[in-house]
């Protein structure tokens, strides 16, 4: 006989639901990486190409590119965007009462 499979459902932040520090930190780098890397291929450009353009070295564009998260801040992934002509808007609005009750529960499993 198989063992029941135990099934958890996700927050909708996989770095909430594996415990990292800062999860939506975390979260946004990742998908403003995401898009990045996106805009790149979007492009047709190459690693030296893309390296030449946003005046990184190409092995940090290679890591961009394959999600290497450690290897940029917040800060510096924004200057990155604006290399590649977008514009970023930044908004601040209330949380939501579901937002309010999730975040409670992330900080009473912590």
């Amino acid at each position: 006989m198989r063992a029941k499979a135990r099934v958890h459902r996700g927050s909708g932040n996989v770095f909430v639901d594996i415990g990292v520090t800062h999860p939506e930190r975390v979260l946004a780098r990742a998908q403003i990486m995401s898009r990045i890397a996106e805009i790149i291929k979007e492009r047709g450009l190459t690693q030296k190409e893309a390296s030449e353009l946003l005046g990184i070295p190409q092995s940090k564009i290679s890591c961009l590119v394959n999600g290497k998260l450690s290897m940029f801040s917040l800060d510096h992934l924004l200057v990155l965007l604006n290399k590649l002509d977008r514009d970023v808007d930044i908004i601040i609005k209330p949380k939501t009462k579901e937002e309010k009750v999730a975040s409670t529960h992330v900080l009473l499993a912590a």
